[in-house]
């Protein structure tokens, strides 16, 4: 918390964050541009700076309602979603559709991709619904140029927002920690400005007034602010925008304080709450000089309200006039605060003072000054320490599945491993047949193994989809290793024994009827480290694809309605052996296996991709 310059805290130098909030500004200015393209030279290193315009027409921020959000496109930034739950991240529909129709019909892409590619340090940078372009402009150059599988000499691209609206759900927060590019995105928010929390509202309970609103905002705009309606409309519109952010915080906060209540998830169901949340880093702007920086994104929707509240009704025609000129003014008030350097970070929330009495220490003083300047309440440090106990007790939740898992996962999956070896060397089979048989004592004992890691397992996908884990629990090389090497060992066994049972036969197939979360959870981790589409089929679920295929071709059903199928799985199969990730001694001394193999058409077998490893 201590404090110190900005640029140390964020990672971009001063001069950067001038310039960009200048050029971000500029790129309203004639001659009418959505976007503009400039580089400029800061000690020695020369900057590539991407700013968008913003726009002013109220259909270009609500296509639907009431918050006219939409699914992301998945084919443009594959990593916004939830990994385990396969859930895609919302993003308001009217930025994502600008966004499409500037890369679709401008040479950016190419511009992006030569500055990229030539290792220079690129910048996206805007200001309103400008910063939304930069915001997707830089997911963007991260999925194409910084994920695990690309050439990392590039530069990382920066954003850099002032008076940014809320552009995507939870999800943003969560996917962008979990790829570690959260740093990537700064946003500067002057404490009383309408913009950023215009979100929180739903269409219908601004639509009357919000055109003449963004007309207000627009820097190109002459309207007079000698207007009798003007303060008004004004009062008006920020007092809805502030009610609606209420509800939406106060639900929150609820959820941060644990608390279990059945009327909280009443409320959801009957009350309209918007879906936008905060993501990356924000450094909130108290209009005295100081600034103060927050990482942690349910803090900062928290600080959105509190910041912005009134203390008392006489505040209102001044509050709400500055909820709009502050949108203005970033360039002027950012010039004082970056000459200062008063900065406060905002890290370990759940230490922070109630007030700054009692403090002991000169630091709780002084953060307790910036909450002050803030005009945070008691109420609202509550919700900010609720915010980073949340935080400690996801890291908490994992210690716990680590202890876990060392004190019986790592016992089970040993003795399975050793199982798996015993049926292949000794018993001269496959482990899958020796469990689907089930005739010895070991048998047993390895389905009592079975058991206690599909428990412990499938506590881990229930935190996951409570988001009750760590953001970055689901991208983090450990847990993948650790997802793969369960799945990979013990799907096998589940599979043996569900069609050992012929659960099959009632159920339907396990691939489309059965498979437990615990193995498509961690399926998808492995295939999103590896940037891989997913597969139907893998190397810990092959099993179940010649189960199918033999009752398929044993019931004598025409073998040219699955050939495509069995042609893919042989491929498959010596795709996974030379990559170490099964062993043939897995499949060929398995009696499904040979059993399979022997019912195949002679004309196929003879011209197969595999006869030569099972002869050999």
């Amino acid at each position: 918390m201590a404090g110190g310059s900005l640029g140390d805290k964020i990672g971009l130098k001063e001069e950067l964050i001038k310039k960009a909030c200048g050029l971000a500004f500029k790129a309203h200015k004639p001659p009418e541009k959505i976007y503009r393209y400039e580089k400029f030279q800061i000690s020695q290193e020369t900057y590539h700076v991407f700013s968008f315009s913003g726009s002013w027409d109220a259909a270009e921020w609500f296509v639907n309602k009431p918050f006219g959000e939409t699914k992301i496109d998945l084919a443009l930034f594959p990593s916004l979603r939830s990994i385990g739950n396969d859930e895609a991240a919302l993003v308001n529909e009217g930025f994502a559709k600008r966004f499409d129709n500037i890369w679709k019909t401008t040479s950016i892409k190419s511009e992006v991709n030569k500055a990229m590619v030539d290792g220079r340090q690129v910048v996206f940078t805007g200001h309103s619904s400008g910063a939304a372009m930069a915001i997707l402009a830089t997911f963007w150059a991260l999925e194409n140029y910084l994920n695990q599988i690309k050439n990392q000499s590039h530069k990382p691209p920066f954003c850099v927002t002032f008076g940014s609206p809320l552009i995507g759900n939870h999800i943003f927060s969560h996917a962008s920690r979990r790829e570690n590019w959260s740093r990537y995105f700064i946003h500067f928010v002057l404490r009383y400005d309408i913009v950023p929390r215009i979100l929180l509202a739903p269409f219908s309970s601004i639509e009357q007034t919000f055109g003449s609103i963004l007309q207000f905002l627009n820097p190109k705009s002459k309207t007079s602010t000698q207007d009798s309606t003007r303060a008004s409309v004004i009062s008006d519109f920020y007092s809805t925008v502030m009610r609606n952010a209420a509800s939406v915080t106060s639900h929150a906060a609820c959820i941060l304080m644990g608390s279990t209540n059945l009327l909280l998830e009443t409320v959801a169901n009957f009350v309209d709450l918007s879906p936008y949340r905060p993501f990356g880093t924000y450094v909130f702007c108290n209009g005295k000089g100081q600034l103060i920086v927050v990482k942690n994104s349910d803090a900062v929707l928290q600080l959105l309200f509190h910041t912005a509240q009134l203390s008392n009704l006489a505040e209102l025609p001044q509050v709400a006039d500055d909820s709009i000129s502050q949108h203005l003014v970033y360039e002027t008030e950012l010039g004082v605060s970056l000459i200062k350097q008063n900065v406060e970070d905002l890290e370990q929330l759940e230490e922070l003072p109630l007030s700054a009495d009692g403090s002991n220490s000169d630091v709780a003083t002084r953060i307790s000054a910036a909450l002050d300047g803030l005009g945070l309440s008691t109420r609202a440090r509550l919700c900010l320490r609720a915010a980073g106990e949340l935080e400690k007790r996801k890291r908490r939740n994992e210690e716990k599945i680590i202890n876990e898992i060392k004190k019986k996962g790592e016992a089970s999956m040993g003795d399975l491993e050793t199982y798996k070896t015993t049926c292949e060397v000794h018993k001269g089979k496959g482990y899958y047949d020796a469990f689907k048989v089930q005739k010895e004592a070991n048998d047993f004992q390895a389905n009592v193994k079975r058991l206690e890691l599909a428990g412990v397992w499938d506590e881990v996908i229930e935190m996951l989809k409570r988001y009750e884990l760590p953001d970055e629990f689901e991208g983090d090389p450990k847990w993948i290793q650790l997802g793969t090497s369960f799945r990979r060992l013990v799907e096998p066994l589940d599979i043996a024994n569900y069609y050992r049972h012929l659960k099959n036969e009632d159920t339907g197939p396990y691939m489309a009827r059965a498979r437990p979360k615990r193995y498509r959870y961690t399926q998808r981790w492995l295939e999103q480290a590896k940037r891989e589409p997913k597969s139907d089929v893998t190397e810990s679920t092959f099993w179940a694809e010649v189960e199918e295929l033999f009752g398929w071709i044993n019931s004598k059903k025409p073998f040219e309605d699955v050939r495509e199928r069995v042609l893919q799985l042989e491929q498959d199969l010596i795709k996974w052996t030379d990559r170490g990730e099964l062993t043939k001694d897995t499949f060929l001394k398995d009696p499904n296996f040979i059993k399979w193999w022997e019912i195949l058409p002679q004309e196929h077998k003879a011209t197969s991709h595999i006869a030569t490893i099972v002869k050999g």
